[in-house]
């Protein structure tokens, strides 16, 4: 890993908060993602699964944690599997975990190998009622792959027929949703990483630079600082491409004149900032380009102003909606009668804003937690309102991070330049 060792008492404290949440006399088994293959002889870079990542801190492929909290026997109450270390595959395939390190790492004293771990869980299972297993739950994703978790669900359930089993994804949904304080200290990491990245950008941005030369720069920031690399696939869309929301090819030249849209972020321990800046090619903002960068700048603090405990995702989306509305309106994109003659499942704003305004931030970039239920402090939302349009070839975005407290939130991005004079500032000053 390039980034350095994270306290263990996050996972430390996540396992417990876990097992506070389990039945008695049930046992939990989380497992590491597959090493899925690519092409010819190649694997596709391995990513560990979020979940057990979250509980152990552990990155390595062929892992398993077991939590059997009423264990009789103490010391096997958490255990961690791991592959057995092989000094020749160690020569192709890179250093393994040895004992020591994976306890430095999660916490976790007992540590067993992967190649002995089934005749210690046999009569673990016996001893149990109840099984957790893990299923990878997010709303977001689609897949018809038929990866590990569900594999292993499948033969645990043709193995022991007539235990429980619960999904642990319910737990684990709302847990992790709900950030410690040692993992908004990862996360602002990350954050301070991307915001130096960003400030590199602005002294390097200008008329004829390439989108992959901007990307190449993020890349080079970001490994310089030790994050693992982008937290997801940045996008660098300049001009018109800005209105593509996952605008990935990033192989055109930013021209004199255009926008250029960012959308990047830093991964620090596996936790991801996601950071949003819309500036001008040249340095400078049209008096037009201006108007509606701040149109956009003041959905964004109205929508951080509202984000706070006990409000809904809906309700938050639709009041924003409500005051994009009046927002498009003053800045000549929609007329009364659009808004008279709107679609209530379709509203007139939705034409230049066509997407949702936050989403939970974590261990993944769209991190899992609540959808529907009333917001509560700890959890960690983007705030990303956007303007899109079509007529005028213009795409503005504006995001940053927000920690939710018991009364409001705590904005992570505070220091990086937002405001159309500091990002002009920057832009000129290059010795800044």
């Amino acid at each position: 890993m390039k980034y350095l060792p994270l306290n263990p008492e996050i996972f430390i404290s996540n396992r417990g908060r876990f097992i506070e949440k389990m039945r008695k006399n049930s046992i939990a088994i989380f497992n590491s993602n597959d090493e899925l293959p690519s092409n010819a002889d190649q694997l596709h870079t391995f990513k560990q699964n979020s979940d057990l990542y979250w509980l152990t801190g552990i990155q390595q492929e062929d892992t398993q944690l077991i939590l059997f909290p009423d264990n009789p026997d103490v010391k096997f109450r958490e255990v961690l599997v791991l592959v057995r270390p092989n000094e020749f595959k160690e020569k192709w395939d890179g250093y393994r975990l040895r004992k020591e390190q994976a306890q430095s790492i999660s916490g976790i004293e007992t540590i067993i190998w992967l190649d002995s771990a089934d005749a210690f869980l046999q009569p673990w299972i016996h001893l149990a009622e109840t099984i957790y297993l893990n299923t990878n739950e997010n709303d977001r994703k689609s897949s018809h792959i038929p990866v590990r978790d569900y594999r292993y669900a499948k033969q645990m359930q043709e193995r022991f027929p007539l235990h429980e089993y619960q999904r642990s994804a319910k737990i684990i949904k709302e847990l992790r949703s709900i950030k410690s304080l040692l993992e908004i200290e990862v996360m602002q990491k990350a954050i301070d990483i991307t915001d130096k990245t960003f400030r590199r950008l602005l002294h390097f941005i200008r008329p004829g630079v390439k989108e992959y030369e901007i990307e190449a720069e993020i890349w080079h920031s970001f490994l310089s600082q030790r994050a693992t690399g982008p937290a997801y696939g940045s996008i660098i869309a300049s001009g018109d491409n800005a209105r593509i929301l996952h605008y990935i090819e990033n192989n055109k030249e930013c021209k004199d004149g255009d926008l250029l849209l960012m959308d990047f972020g830093a991964e620090y321990g596996r936790y991801c900032a996601d950071l949003t800046r819309t500036v001008p090619v040249n340095g400078k903002f049209t008096r037009r380009q201006k108007t509606v960068y701040n149109a956009c700048l003041h959905l964004h603090k109205y929508a951080a102003s509202i984000l706070k405990p006990g409000i809904s995702i809906a309700d938050y989306t639709e009041r924003v909606g409500d005051e994009a509305t009046i927002v498009f309106q003053k800045i000549g994109l929609l007329r009364k009668s659009d808004i008279k003659n709107e679609d209530p499942e379709n509203r007139a704003y939705r034409k230049y804003l066509y997407h949702g305004i936050s989403h939970h931030l974590g261990i993944d970039v769209h991190d899992i937690g609540t959808r529907t239920a009333p917001i509560r402090a700890g959890m960690v939302f983007t705030v990303e309102p956007g303007i899109y349009i079509q007529e005028e070839q213009m795409g503005i975005r504006i995001e940053n991070n927000f920690w939710i407290t018991k009364t409001g939130n705590k904005d992570l991005m505070k220091n990086i330049p937002i405001t159309v004079e500091e990002i002009e500032f920057f832009m000129k000053n290059k010795s800044i």
